[in-house]
């Protein structure tokens, strides 16, 4: 494992680059982790698909099915690999600091 500054602190990553302690994530991890998935910027939605990836998270200890995603945030498969190109799982679960997802996203 490699530790890199992210959002001011030392995190710890693996060779993907998700984060290895999911409660050390906050907004400004997030928008360095965005950067190294070649979103410059989080704007509204990002910050939807993000939440919504952390809420489910935390509550069922794992990332959503990408249907449930859609379906909650009312984005379409497309928009949200507009929003992270690298696609929700690799992407979005990245920035939303969850660990790396093991199914389908």
């Amino acid at each position: 494992m490699e530790m890199v500054e992210l959002g001011g602190k030392m995190l710890e990553i693996d060779e993907d680059g998700f984060i290895q302690d999911p409660d050390l994530w906050d907004e400004a991890v997030a928008a360095d982790l965005a950067k190294t998935e070649g979103v410059d910027e989080l704007g509204e939605l990002h910050w939807k698909l993000v939440n919504y990836l952390r809420d489910y998270y935390l509550e069922f200890n794992m990332a959503p099915m990408i249907r449930k995603l859609c379906k909650a945030t009312d984005l379409k498969l497309k928009e949200v690999y507009d929003l992270f190109p690298s696609g929700p799982a690799k992407g979005a679960c990245k920035v939303a600091g969850l660990p790396k997802p093991t199914g389908c996203v």
